[in-house]
């Protein structure tokens, strides 16, 4: 690898060589595999993201995980495959732009086993036992208990993928059974395993497929590339893997491959929000356990602070510092704290918006980082974007999400740029929604905005300044783009309601908007109506419980907060509710608003009942604040401006990472010369036909 100038303290240690089988690597930053909703569909979307990861410093740059064989299907979700060698050009470019970025290419090869429904395949799912295939696809769908012949299968199949991995050009290749994932996780667990054969039962019987697969992959790669195991230390749940279990494991199997990456039993144990666990989440599970082997391991904790990273390789819990979402949000950490840039890294928020890419089967997405899953599509670099094209000064009206993007962006471009802002402070919605509760870390998104603008003498930022359009074109701005915002409704339109619902005046009825203006309701008894599905009902709902409300909330999902299933939020949202005394309504809508109550209708039967209470939240849609864009709109087909554009909530109420996003892609085509709306506005892989 590249030699890298030595680092002064305190951070030197971080980039420290760490030998993994054959190899050194040029630090201690490893991107662990993760999964981005890209895999098979999108190869060289893929291919460009991990390059700049491997640009950015990070020093070994792994896939997700990548199905070895036709029985370890787990459509609808989409990652790499290595089935045969149909397979390998696309591997083998993913592998070939990581190296051109300067880092090592791991490679996760899985067999699912029961966590494979095999639904494009239609093979039968394998697994230790007569089972439903778990964990995280419900389907009508069991597994077969592997007969010896299929464990035969199994390890033939691994071995093969092993080895076209190495003509595909990969430095680690792993052996995968972590996260309730991998066939070895299954037959290491007793929730699972209750055979009573050779494979079943005692701790050294259990781990015997493990055994096989590490000794069949050595064997195969012999001395051509490192062998790394992700295994689960810990799996949460009665009946699964414990401490006990992995000791017993490290002691038996340490010195087998040449890395151990820990891992958690479950991916929603391993991907936390920040809004349920701080950073470092993980190291009571890791601690202790490097002990029982002399080969360096590797784990994660959504590690944003350099100083924390530090601080577990110093106190031997790890030797590689591993990262999924901090290396989504800022591929270029590592060369940032090796800079001494630590200002400007784009510290994760642990939101999961990441997660729910391949969740929804969707490209990759960051809220904190909008040009990630865009590395190839639309040619966005998270450091880097090109030159101004003219001398054109742009304002940009209003300072959240979408416009501090979008003055960011414009600024590193080259041009002057006014960013005015109606009220005191930045951030918009970043700011109210990061004082609710477990929403902290949000904060970020603002402050590292905040942190780039300082650095740009062409940018200029006015406070408490809003502007009407009638002085835009007084002061003579003739570029501007709004980004205003959006208010949410208090008339119940959402998507349950497409009309007002019927609301009586005498009773209270209040928006997040007011209770992030500090208006609480009067009375004790509340009602929050959430029809938006996202995690702000429940956060509303439990910010109103802290402070002393007697709180129900009524949806028309399932759960509370259903959306956050593809965040990995759902459950822990219901217990914080349960735990935080808050009644829970679902499968209702409320229909109407009366003085003393409101009433709810299943949305199933139709039957209706009243919930008596003093106030109501309402958790629903969203109007943009489009009133400037549309006045500049006329203005500019008067002549009066040159061009207008609206972007984020006051264009269309999202996600915050939709606005940041938006505001990027603003910037990004000021000035260019953009497809007409007939075309496709970005690169595709399309399917070459046999």
């Amino acid at each position: 690898m590249t030699e890298q100038t030595p680092v002064a303290a305190p951070y030197d240690i971080l980039f420290e060589p760490v030998r993994i089988g054959p190899f050194t690597t040029k630090n201690r930053f490893y991107q662990v595999p993760h999964c981005n909703g890209m895999g098979y569909r999108d190869p060289s979307a893929q291919a460009a993201m991990r390059k700049i990861k491997a640009e950015g410093g990070w020093s070994v740059v792994c896939t997700e995980q990548v199905e070895i064989h036709a029985t370890s299907d787990i459509a609808p979700f989409i990652e790499l495959r290595i089935w045969d060698d149909q397979d390998l050009p696309a591997l083998k470019r993913i592998a070939d732009a990581i190296h051109e970025g300067g880092g090592l290419a791991g490679i996760e090869l899985a067999h699912n086993g029961m966590n494979a429904p095999n639904q494009l395949s239609r093979e039968t799912p394998l697994g230790p036992a007569h089972l439903p295939v778990a964990p995280d696809t419900i389907a009508p769908v069991q597994a077969r208990a592997m007969s010896l012949q299929d464990i035969a299968d199994l390890r033939r199949w691994h071995r093969n993928a092993v080895r076209r991995s190495l003509e595909a050009g990969y430095d680690v290749v792993y052996v995968y059974g972590a996260h309730g994932y991998g066939a070895p996780h299954h037959f290491l667990s007793r929730r699972y395993n209750n055979r009573t054969d050779a494979y079943g039962g005692s701790l050294e019987n259990r781990m015997r497929l493990l055994r096989e697969l590490l000794e069949d992959t050595i064997e195969e790669v012999a001395g051509r590339a490192a062998v790394a195991c992700r295994i689960t230390v810990e799996e949460e749940i009665d009946g699964g893997i414990t401490r006990e279990d992995i000791e017993g494991v490290l002691r038996e199997l340490g010195e087998l491959p040449d890395l151990w990456d820990f891992a958690m039993g479950s991916w929603e144990g391993d991907s936390v929000t920040s809004r349920f666990a701080p950073e470092g989440r993980q190291e009571e599970f890791v601690a202790g356990l490097k002990k029982l082997t002399t080969k360096p391991v590797v784990g994660v904790g959504r590690f944003t602070s350099p100083d924390a990273m530090v601080r577990q390789v110093k106190a031997g819990i790890l030797d590689l510092i591993g990262a999924a979402r901090p290396s989504i949000a800022d591929p270029f950490l590592p060369n940032k704290i090796r800079d001494g840039r630590l200002n400007l890294i784009r510290e994760c928020i642990g939101c999961n918006i990441c997660v729910s890419g391949d969740l929804t089967m969707s490209p990759i997405r960051c809220t904190q980082n909008p040009s990630m899953g865009e590395e190839w599509r639309r040619g966005w670099h998270p450091e880097r974007i090109r030159a101004k094209e003219s001398d054109s000064r742009v304002l940009v009206v209003g300072a959240g999400p979408s416009g501090l993007e979008a003055a960011r962006a414009l600024g590193l471009r080259g041009y002057d740029v006014v960013l005015a802002e109606a009220g005191r402070d930045l951030g918009g919605r970043v700011t109210a929604e990061s004082k609710l509760p477990g929403l902290s870390a949000w904060g970020r998104v603002k402050e590292y905005r905040e942190a780039v603008l300082a650095d740009l003498p062409n940018v200029e930022i006015y406070r408490e300044s809003p502007m009407a359009a009638a002085d835009i074109v007084e002061f003579g701005f003739e570029h501007v783009i709004t980004a205003t915002g959006a208010t949410w409704r208090t008339d119940g339109v959402a998507r349950f309601h497409t009309t007002a619902m019927p609301i009586d005046a005498g009773m209270q009825v209040l928006g997040p908007d007011d209770l992030f203006a500090g208006r609480l309701p009067d009375g004790k008894k509340v009602v929050v109506y959430d029809d938006d599905h996202y995690y702000l009902g429940g956060v509303v709902a439990e910010l109103l419980a802290q402070q002393g409300y007697d709180v129900s909330i009524v949806t028309t999902g399932a759960q509370i907060s259903s959306w956050t299933n593809n965040t990995f939020e759902i459950n822990r949202i219901q217990r914080r509710l349960i735990e935080n005394g808050i009644t829970r309504v679902t499968d209702h809508a409320v229909v109407s608003v009366g003085t003393g109550g409101v009433r709810v209708q299943d949305v199933y039967a139709g039957a209706e009942r009243d919930l008596d209470c003093d106030a109501v939240v309402m958790v629903t849609a969203r109007l943009p604040r489009e009133e400037l864009y549309l006045d500049l709109l006329a203005r500019r087909d008067a002549g009066e401006i040159a061009s207008v554009r609206g972007i984020g909530d006051s264009w269309a109420p999202g996600t915050i990472a939709a606005a940041v996003w938006s505001g990027r892609r603003a910037a990004e085509e000021f000035d260019a010369v953009l497809p007409s709306n007939d075309e496709v506005p970005f690169r595709r892989e399309v399917t070459q036909l046999a």
